[in-house]
């Protein structure tokens, strides 16, 4: 039966695929004594699981191949042989027709009993082969719960997975989708987590906090995810599965249309020049943001080296990581972010603190840097090193005060001093810049502008700040609000105060690359964006409809409403008004 169940949609695009469950629901069992005239179309409904089960498995053994497919065949054909075997099958039926079982109480009794034999073995090979036992069981179990039909299951084998997990961590993407997962569904997390933040830049459909996702969703269930509604259709029917073709084709004709802009300037309808960087963790980014024509990196994030690893990365692969992004971007700017390690991004050598009460306001970012100066110093060398090759800007996160900025210029020329008297060759000037993400910076900036030949404002973490609101806790969702008049105000004087002080300032949050947001931005005064690159030309499409002056004209009104309602109206009076 279709089922769907909604969320946050975290990361926008349609998937289909079979459900993989990184923790299996558990099968519940009937334990109600069952009728006599049940009896019959109990032991069918068990037949049609179990042949289910072995169909299941056949097409399995076709599709096994590549290295190991001898090894994984044998386990399939021990299942499948399994569920042939007639005293495993006539045992379940008897239970069922003389015990007066249901099926799945029957199915549990059964295994019960097999697990007890092969646990009294003495052949260690043979006593391990209980897992099995559970495995085949379980196959069954799920064939009674899923109501799929022969047609569905054939459709689910053909196709990729899709992760239906409680949550999943950023440096679990990366190799998830390597090994063909599609999209994920989770119970919890937010839209403005980390890890949805790669699966965006990933480009995988993603819902957050579909609460009911591991207790309704069985694995090999078909699933199509809709991360642009945050629902995901369990068993979809044939009009579903029209309108995921649909737009597969849609999303085809879009990427033509948007093609055309690849090469054009960005400028709003009254003609005002617009820069749109791109923010970046990996090769694949930056080949994108060239492709798309993106005026440069405005944020390249560099603690996706450290994820996946327990040693820290030495001075020499960083800088080879960090010269061919320079290359990469062929003499356009690039800005490179020191380690923002912490929160929900901890890596496994143990740099940050897996102790901390409250990490999200512990030990992070410059402050991680700041207590570990050697870290620091090896990142900047790096740094200074590649920009040899092109423009660099060094971007230092978390930052609160001017003397951790103080602290950290000191550093970078003590290590650019060092690097020239070793025969380095580097740039006669590296721009040093501060992200402002935390409210105190916000409100501190008038006076910490000397410290920085740049800024750029991270709005994730300013928004979570300033509404004392974790980004990461699905049950305040409804409280994390970009729109928040704090919010608006905060980034308004943040914007106004650089441009005085004739400092570039980017916007590089989630904000930037959402083009419900675009007219705000342009409204509060914002010229420089940077987004992942995937939405580059969706944005710049956007900013060439909108008419920069009719924008600005409502800015007053904006940063007077004091209510979300009253911006909201603001909002739509400045859509109308723009046609």
């Amino acid at each position: 039966m279709r089922l769907v169940l909604t969320g946050g949609g975290a990361s926008r695009g349609m998937a289909l695929g079979r459900a993989r469950l990184e923790q299996p629901s558990r099968f519940l069992v009937d334990d109600r004594p069952l009728a006599e005239a049940d009896v019959e179309a109990e032991v069918d409904r068990l037949k049609q699981a179990i042949a289910a089960a072995r169909e299941e498995l056949a097409v399995l053994r076709e599709k096994v191949h590549g290295a190991m497919a001898r090894e994984v065949a044998e386990f399939i054909d021990a299942h499948s042989l399994m569920l042939a075997d007639r005293e495993l099958t006539s045992g379940l039926y008897d239970l069922i027709r003389r015990g007066r079982y249901r099926a799945s109480a029957a199915l549990k009794m059964q295994k019960d009993r097999l697990v007890a034999v092969f646990e009294a073995m003495d052949d260690p090979y043979l006593r391990s082969r209980k897992e099995d036992v559970g495995h085949v069981i379980a196959r069954v179990q799920a064939g009674l719960s899923r109501e799929s039909s022969r047609a569905e299951r054939q459709l689910a084998s053909r196709v990729g997975e899709i992760l239906v997990s409680d949550t999943v961590a950023p440096s679990e993407l990366v190799p998830l989708a390597e090994h063909g997962v599609l999209g994920f569904v989770l119970t919890s997390g937010s839209q403005v987590s980390h890890s949805a933040i790669l699966a965006r830049s990933l480009r995988l459909p993603m819902l957050v906090a579909t609460h009911d996702a591991l207790a309704r969703i069985q694995d090999d269930d078909l699933l199509l995810i809709d991360g642009e509604h945050g629902e995901v259709v369990v068993h979809p029917t044939a009009q579903d599965l029209a309108r995921y073709r649909a737009w597969q084709r849609d999303f085809v004709q879009q990427g033509k249309r948007l093609a055309l802009l690849r090469d054009a300037d960005t400028r709003t309808r009254d003609g005002v020049a617009i820069a749109l960087h791109a923010n970046a963790e990996s090769a694949a980014d930056i080949a994108q943001a060239r492709t798309c024509g993106a005026a440069g990196i405005g944020l390249y994030r560099t603690e996706f080296m450290f994820l996946q690893r327990k040693e820290l990365p030495h001075e020499d692969e960083q800088f080879l990581v960090y010269r061919d992004l320079v290359l990469g971007m062929g003499g356009l700017p690039v800005t490179i972010r020191t380690l923002d390690l912490g929160a929900d991004k901890a890596d496994s050598s143990g740099l940050v603190l897996d102790d901390e009460e409250n990490p999200a306001l512990g030990v992070r970012g410059v402050r991680l840097s700041l207590r570990h100066p050697q870290l620091m110093t090896t990142q900047l060398r790096a740094m200074l090193r590649a920009s040899a090759y092109g423009p660099v800007r060094v971007l230092v996160p978390m930052v609160s005060a001017a003397e951790e900025m103080t602290s950290v210029r000191r550093m970078l020329k003590e290590c650019a001093r060092d690097l020239r008297s070793a025969g380095h060759e580097i740039a006669d000037n590296v721009e040093l810049g501060a992200m402002i993400e935390v409210p105190a910076a916000a409100i501190a900036l008038p006076g910490m502008i000397r410290e920085l030949d740049f800024i750029s404002i991270g709005t994730n973490d300013l928004v979570q700040y300033t509404l004392a609101v974790d980004r990461n806790n699905d049950h305040l969702a409804n409280l994390y609000d970009p729109l928040h008049p704090a919010v608006l105000k905060l980034l308004a004087q943040t914007i106004t105060t650089a441009q005085r002080a004739k400092r570039r300032v980017t916007l590089c949050g989630e904000m930037a690359g959402d083009p419900r947001y675009t007219a705000l931005l342009l409204a509060l005064g914002l010229t420089d964006f940077s987004m992942h690159p995937g939405v580059l030309l969706e944005i710049r499409e956007a900013i060439g409809s909108l008419d920069s002056a009719g924008l600005r004209a409502h800015a007053k009104a904006l940063l007077g409403a004091p209510t979300r309602a009253r911006i909201d109206r603001v909002l739509a009076r400045m859509a109308a008004a723009q046609g």
